[in-house]
């Protein structure tokens, strides 16, 4: 009896298909593409079809299924089965533990990191009120320390001034001897103040002790202006200003003083840049003067709001002025300390060109009236920071400029002059490195605000053609930045006032000649002061201010 012996499935399945002569593979084959239609992965296409391959030869050895049988038959989409293997997961309880412990921590931390930003910024706010404090009280104690110095000098120097005491702050300190010196200093500083207290209350008990001599009339809005000048014949006013979001441009605007206001732009000639003075004539208010940093001269008609005159320089010009004997003269004082004279009935070329004394710049021009001065003979007065200057134009004479003396005051850092008095206020603050002195003494393009420093106000007064006295000098809170602009008014019955501007207490001063006494504060809506400019005509004086962005006019009521 022939034994039986256990076939392996691998031999059993090759038997059969070598006798299906390829059947099988065909049917696999259609199936393969079934189940490649169902959208399976070729992982899964390779099992389905492995298994229906060996259900085929399973179903054709059993039944007998001949070659044509098994041709005919056809495979469907519906014969197919997805088979699927169940998803094993092993669970490790530990690392699961771990896991959740590690976000426990990093949610604990998350809150502390929360925590510590809080407090951070806490901490931040409290140190910027302290550097906020600390900045407080250093400007106090350099306050407390200027004060003191300047009590010190008061109680040590001769007085300084021609038959009036030395002031501070406008209020008149008397000369107590060479015995008071022997007091200690803190009682000297408090007998000094209790009379300074005196004073004040007998100045608010004069005549201008409840408005003053000038209230304030209107508060105009006038976006980047710098300069301005005012024809009180015409009710208008002259102002360069810097646009805003059109690259900087340089414009001139003229405004209306009568309601509603109306104003009107006018274009600088091409070049011009920044205009760094602007004056109207005073003979003929329909003319205006304007010296650009374009190195540019230029006459400009109100009448028809163009320029009908415009020179060339040969450096940039800080400074002009109107003749006041004649309305054909025209003088401009230039960056590198030059003076050109031009008449404006000769156009070619200049009509006086002299080179001043030194190369800083002429920050203020004045002509003078040539009452005093041989026919044909024209003078002006110029300021650097070096000093002041009288120079005269025409004659047969060789020309000396005439340097006026101001002691040992430190740079020049502006000039006013009053026409019908002949007074004169230079205002002086700290002298610097020569090095740096040029770049110092400039008035920035970019607008700078600065700090106060303690500076000077000297007094001189004119006398004949080119002699003067130094009356007065008192000491002034002026700006260590910028060339700072003041006034000198003559008004009938109260002789002559100068206002200028606290760079301290940011305010107008108005103090009266030649004792420098102060007689009223005018306060301002915004810092710093860009221009100062007085006029008088029959209605009364006007006097304006340009702060930032702000032009108030105040009204001389004693004139009305």
């Amino acid at each position: 009896m022939e034994k039986l012996r256990c076939v392996p499935m691998r031999e059993r399945v090759g038997k059969i298909l070598k006798g299906t002569n390829g059947i099988v593979g065909t049917s696999m084959g259609c199936f393969a593409l079934s189940v490649w239609k169902l959208g399976l992965q070729p992982v899964t296409i390779t099992s389905v079809v492995f298994l229906v391959g060996i259900y085929l030869v399973f179903r054709a050895s059993e039944n007998g299924y001949n070659n044509k049988e098994l041709q005919k038959r056809k495979c469907t989409l519906k014969d197919v089965r997805k088979l699927f293997a169940s998803r094993v997961v092993a669970i490790d309880g530990e690392s699961q533990k771990r896991i959740q412990s590690l976000e426990a921590k990093c949610i604990s931390l998350d809150k502390k990191n929360a925590v510590l930003i809080k407090k951070e910024a806490e901490w931040k706010k409290k140190e910027a009120e302290w550097k906020k404090r600390e900045a407080l009280l250093q400007r106090e104690l350099h306050q407390l320390k200027e004060k003191t110095i300047y009590l010190e000098h008061l109680l040590d120097v001769k007085p300084r001034t021609l038959g009036h005491p030395p002031s501070m702050g406008g209020y008149c300190v008397p000369s107590l001897g060479s015995p008071f010196s022997a007091i200690p200093l803190r009682k000297r500083c408090i007998l000094i103040g209790v009379h300074l207290l005196i004073m004040l209350c007998q100045n608010l008990g004069s005549e201008f002790n409840e408005q003053g001599p000038f209230i304030l009339q209107k508060e105009l809005g006038v976006d980047g202006a710098r300069l301005f000048d005012i024809d009180a014949s015409s009710k208008i006013i002259l102002m360069t200003r810097r646009l805003q979001g059109l690259g900087g441009m340089h414009v001139l605007t003229k405004m209306s003083l009568v309601a509603p206001y109306t104003r009107q732009d006018i274009s600088l000639p091409t070049g011009s840049k920044a205009v760094r003075d602007l004056h109207i004539c005073p003979s003929d208010g329909s003319l205006s003067l304007f010296a650009s940093l374009g190195k540019k001269l230029s006459v400009l008609s109100t009448k028809i709001n163009n320029f009908i005159l415009a020179y060339d320089l040969p450096a940039p010009a800080w400074s002009c002025s109107w003749d006041l004997n004649g309305s054909h003269q025209i003088y401009a004082g230039l960056q590198n300390g030059s003076l050109v004279v031009f008449d404006m009935r000769q156009t070619a070329r200049p009509l006086e060109f002299v080179n001043g004394l030194t190369s800083n710049p002429v920050h203020t021009i004045y002509s003078l009236h040539n009452s005093t001065l041989p026919s044909g003979v024209t003078a002006v007065l110029s300021a650097s920071s070096a000093g002041i200057c009288q120079w005269n134009f025409g004659g047969s004479e060789e020309r000396q400029p005439v340097v006026l003396e101001t002691g040992n005051q430190g740079a020049c850092i502006s000039l006013a002059y009053c026409p019908s008095s002949d007074d004169i206020i230079a205002s002086f603050r700290p002298r610097i490195d020569n090095s740096n002195e040029m770049a110092y003494s400039q008035h920035l393009l970019t607008p700078a605000i600065g700090q106060g420093v303690q500076g000077s106000h000297v007094h001189l007064k004119r006398f004949g053609s080119n002699c003067y006295q130094k009356l007065a000098v008192t000491c002034a809170n002026v700006n260590d930045v910028r060339l700072p602009r003041s006034a000198v008014m003559n008004i009938e019955s109260h002789g002559c006032l100068f206002a200028s501007g606290d760079e301290l207490r940011g305010e107008l001063v108005l103090q009266e000649l030649p004792s420098f006494t102060v007689i009223q504060h005018l306060k301002l809506r915004k810092q710093p002061i860009y221009d100062v400019k007085y006029v008088h005509d029959v209605d009364g004086g006007l006097l304006g201010c340009l702060c930032d962005d702000i032009l108030q006019l105040y009204g001389n009521h004693a004139l009305k």
